[in-house]
């Protein structure tokens, strides 16, 4: 049991399990036997992903599967053209396949940039120790050499190189920083005695931990556990196991929803639309069966190039990364694109409270002097940071004897960073914030920020020369120093109610007056209060009468068997004058109560995940919105032991039962994870804020994890999703308003793109279904998406957001990207899309009378037989007046008049409506279902320059000839232009109708949304 639970063990049991001497340490064969069994002191290395596995992961993707075929089978039936035609068909496939090949470099890129966590945890354990092997001490053994059983010693600044069971304390006291292992502001007081086998780390008071800072001290322990098995290696293995089970986001598994639902709808028409033209195969126009055949497997491949939205992934990409370029200014650095849209839905923000709800900068918040003999008045102290920048609320009180215990009885310091323009403490966080007390008491501050730090800490120590320091223990529960030029006193610092029993003195006004019983009974009280906040109290008293000790007040260094026994300190530390209190706490940052305020708005949940205690989690919780001052929390606030023993079906209930915030205290890094992933499978979205090494397997647990820029450790930020470059929960708060504006708009642009590709297919299908000539080519299809539509799809994500947006609750995980009505919305417009490009082609055979460039109108009848042209007994069209841009007399091959030479400027006017009525289409997309009156297209000056720049674009290719011949199609005249307008204004009355019924609809939902929430 010494071996597996060494905390719950006596010294010399576990030093006899690892079979060591705490003198002799380890043999040269035993480390070697050891080293063996247990390997090196390191963590795991994981392999990276090959870059061919990462080459082949792009193309693991259902729409691009389908596109990678598209494009083989027109590289195929490229060869089945000749001259000129080849050429022409060769365009599509290169285009489809460096549309493969660019994604497919952007992913690889995205992917080789991954995060580092594991690499980050390993570099904590990057350093040397002193360890005693053979009777000898090595003063600087690599850490990774350590094994178990080795005798180590640590003294202060160390970084503890292993799991370490403390066998010895070399001085009276020994503090460790854990604070980025268990989440606790304050260091953490070491012993060498046994603990209950059942402790949580925070309770391992007889245990130092990998990866933590000896803040205190020095000690001599044996090494119990190393590599993986020490408690980092433990995070490391949680954060693995948290990246294997991580998830899609909500867009992403939506998205890739639609496309496999998109990739039966697309297989499936194609194949009608070939299958139902079999009759046609035959068309004479074709020269034969095959060639028939072969030509309607094109329109088909057309139709599915058509109804792929090839862009879309690219627009979304762009838009996630101008919303990141807006989360910067914000102070939200985002690491993973993704995340930006996982904010808008978030449900539940799950926060450390050290460092991100409270500053970690332990400050003195309030003290206290004895007023009378019967009362103390207490004063506030401003500022919650080590920076000098705050008052004491005291009037003419005098403060000088208190400032001098604090000045006196400390070895922290305090100093400017003039690179990074903040104050940094060096020592304890207690210590280090009555440093800060004493320079806020002062009469004047300097204005030189480094003059500033310590000025008035200064000036008192050089007053009283430090002769002699009574070091901490935990039985007295208190430390002095003896302080002093021709004569000595005595400063003590400590628990009050132990500072108090040796008190016979107190301090009125600067008055020396005898302690009363009602004194103690005032101080006590006051001290009760203070601490029910809950404050750390620290008391301070002087010793001026040594009376018993005279050699003490003379003393100036050198031996001394008074202060050489640390059992003499308490009777030194008699006769005492108590001076007063100090309350500090870790405060909280003044900026989280309002934005915990706006999670309340906007339908968010906050829960507080600490390793504190539970009475100071719930008082902060207080303090700043989560709890009400009067709020009954029964059922809400928990620590980690009493939730985790409950079944897994009562904490569920628990978790999910309510709407309100919760507070979880004394948790270990397991219990946050395993929190986020209830929350997760309970349906919640939940975001975790966390800045230490415990929070690492939370992070990358969460749907988004948040790490703090400033004070996060570098396993915090690597394992995290986005980072607060401010370390301000406040920016959360604005980063998921900026999550769901992003969303918003990028449902405006699927929308506007979606619409657009089902009016291309329902163009093609009813040219095939009708046996229309082919009106829109795949080359020319293949521009629209990725030319045409990008600058107006991209635009969308710069729509302002809604004025309401953070009054809203969050929309669910599993709402639907495309709704019913939304889908139905788009059949509609779709429709329209197809009647106007197939209707304008068919006018301008048929009916353009007016064009003006006198081309031969044939019938209805002509149109849609043209593959039997040769066999028409009554066409006879006149080409002698036709004047069109690319006109020709066809008298010698009339039925040419329905291919490629004949069709061009019908083809040319069905591509130019298909463009104009997706630039509609995207003023249509400013709002889901706002009119157009509501939301004028002035709202997104963006989406104007856009459309611009694609009617730019699309005059590019017709005007310039070479282009043109490209796409096959030629420049068009005014009337055209009307004609061109006339069949395209009407999708803006027609949306303007859906959305008005949208409107009803949605508020009908809502409506039932929020009875049923």
């Amino acid at each position: 049991m010494a071996a597996t639970t060494p905390w719950a063990s006596a010294t010399d049991k576990v030093l006899k399990a690892h079979k060591v001497s705490q003198d002799e340490g380890l043999s040269d064969d035993q480390v070697t036997a050891l080293r063996e069994k247990f390997g090196p002191n390191e963590l795991d290395k994981e392999e990276g992903t090959p870059l061919w596995q990462l080459v082949l992961d792009q193309f693991d993707d259902l729409l691009v599967k389908i596109l990678l075929g598209a494009a083989c089978l027109s590289f195929a039936l490229a060869f089945a053209e000749e001259g000129d035609d080849f050429a022409q068909a060769m365009v599509e496939p290169f285009v489809i396949l460096l549309i493969l090949i660019i994604n497919a470099i952007v992913g690889v890129w995205q992917e080789h940039n991954a995060e580092n966590a594991l690499e980050a945890l390993k570099n904590l354990q990057n350093c040397a120790a002193q360890v005693i092997r053979n009777g000898v001490l090595n003063p600087d053994l690599p850490a990774s050499e350590l094994v178990p059983g080795d005798i180590v010693r640590v003294r202060v600044g160390d970084k503890v190189p292993a799991d370490i069971r403390v066998v010895k304390l070399d001085t009276t006291s020994v503090r460790t920083d854990e604070g980025a292992l268990t989440g606790e502001s304050e260091t953490v007081l070491k012993t060498t005695e046994p603990v209950a086998k059942s402790a949580r780390i925070q309770d391992k008071k007889n245990m130092l931990f990998s990866g933590t800072t000896v803040s205190n001290g020095t000690c001599v322990g044996v090494v119990v556990a190393t590599g993986m098995k020490t408690e980092i290696g433990v995070i490391q293995s949680q954060v693995q196991q948290a990246a294997e089970e991580e998830e899609k986001t909500p867009l992403g598994q939506k998205i890739d929803a639609f496309g496999e639902l998109l990739a039966k709808v697309i297989a499936y028409i194609c194949l009608a639309v070939w299958v139902m033209n079999y009759k046609q195969f035959s068309d004479p126009v074709h020269g034969g069966f095959v060639k028939g055949m072969i030509y309607y497997l094109k329109i088909a491949v057309a139709l599915g190039v058509a109804a792929i939205p090839e862009g879309l992934p690219a627009v979304i990409t762009l838009c996630l990364a101008l919303g990141t370029r807006k989360m910067v200014k914000r102070n939200a650095i985002v690491r993973k694109l993704p995340s930006v849209e996982t904010l808008g839905c978030t449900t539940v923000i799950c926060s450390d409270k050290t460092g991100t709800l409270t500053t970690n900068q332990m400050t003195v918040v309030a003290c206290a002097v004895p007023s009378s003999t019967s009362s103390l008045d207490e004063f506030t102290v401003t500022g919650t940071s080590y920076a000098p920048d705050g008052d004491v609320e005291a009037d003419d009180a005098d403060l000088t004897k208190l400032q001098e215990v604090c000045a006196l009885c400390n070895q922290a310091s305090i100093h400017y960073d003039s690179e990074e323009k903040q104050y940094k403490r060096v020592g304890e966080p207690t210590k280090a914030a009555l440093r800060v007390f004493v320079e806020k008491a002062a009469d004047e501050q300097p204005d030189d920020p480094v003059e500033r730090a310590s000025k008035e800490n200064d000036a008192i120590e050089a007053k009283y020369p430090r002769q002699a320091v009574l070091e901490f223990d935990r039985d007295r529960k208190s430390m002095s120093v003896l302080c002093g030029k021709a004569k000595n006193k005595l400063y003590v610092k400590g628990a009050p109610e132990k500072v108090l029993e040796r008190c016979t003195h107190i301090r009125v006004a600067g008055s020396k007056q005898k302690l009363t019983a009602a004194n103690k009974t005032a101080i006590l009280d006051t001290v009760a209060e203070m601490a029910s906040r809950p404050l750390r109290v620290l008391a301070m008293a002087v010793r001026e009468d040594f009376t018993g000790d005279k050699d003490l007040e003379t003393y100036k260094g050198g031996a001394s068997k008074k202060l050489q026994d640390p059992s003499n300190f308490e009777s030194i530390e008699r006769n005492l004058i108590f001076e007063g209190v100090c309350g500090i706490k870790d405060p909280a940052r003044p900026e989280v109560k309002p934005a915990i305020e706006a999670c309340a708005t906007a339908g968010i949940r906050v829960i507080m995940i600490t390793g504190d205690t539970r009475p100071t989690a719930e008082a902060i919780a207080r303090e700043i919105g989560i709890f009400t001052e009067e709020e009954d929390i029964q059922g809400r606030s928990f620590t980690g032991h009493d939730f985790f023993r409950k079944s897994e079906k009562q904490r569920i209930k628990l978790l999910t039962s309510h709407k309100g915030s919760m507070v979880f205290s004394r948790t270990e890094p397991k219990d946050k994870q395993a929190l986020v992933k209830m929350l997760r499978a309970a349906g919640e979205v939940p975001a975790m804020t966390g800045d230490g090494v415990n929070d690492a397997p939370a992070l990358k647990q969460a749907s988004i994890g948040i790490a703090m820029g400033i004070a996060g450790t570098e396993v915090a930020k690597e394992a995290s999703d986005m980072i607060l470059a401010d370390d301000n929960f406040a920016t959360i708060v604005a980063a998921v308003e900026e999550g769901r504006s992003i969303y918003s708009n990028m449902k405006a642009f699927i929308r506007y793109l979606i619409s657009s590709n089902i009016g291309e297919v329902a163009s093609i299908f009813l040219t095939a279904l009708l046996g229309l000539p082919e009106g829109l080519v795949p080359v020319q299809l293949l521009w629209v998406n990725l030319v045409t539509d990008g600058p107006p799809a991209t635009a969308l994500g710069f729509n302002p957001p809604d004025a309401d947006i953070m009054r809203r609750p969050p929309r669910h995980a599993d709402d639907e990207l495309i709704t019913p009505w939304v889908m139905v919305r788009y059949m509609v417009i779709g429709l329209y899309v197809g009647f106007a490009t197939v209707g304008i082609f068919v006018y301008w055979y048929v009916f353009y009378d007016w064009s003006g460039y006198n081309q031969p109108l044939v019938s209805y009848t002509h149109v849609s037989n043209w593959g039997k042209c040769s066999t028409f007994t009554d066409y006879n069209p006149d080409f002698s007046s036709w004047s069109s841009p690319g006109a020709s007399d066809l008298s010698g091959d009339p039925c040419a008049y329905f291919t490629a030479k004949g069709k061009a400027t019908a083809s040319t006017l069905s591509l130019s409506v298909l463009v104009v009525i997706e630039m509609l289409n995207a003023l249509n997309a400013l709002s889901e279902d706002g009119s157009l009156l509501q939301m004028p297209p002035w709202a997104n000056p963006w989406l104007l320059v856009a459309m611009f720049v694609s009617i730019g674009l699309h005059f590019l290719i017709l005007y310039v000839p070479w282009m043109a011949a490209i796409f096959q199609i030629v420049p068009l005249t005014y009337n055209d232009w009307v004609l061109v307008m006339a069949f395209s204004m009407p999708v803006i009355f027609i949306d303007e109708v859906l959305k008005f019924c949208g409107r009803v609809y949605q508020a009908k939902e809502l409506a039932k949304r929020l009875k049923e929430d």
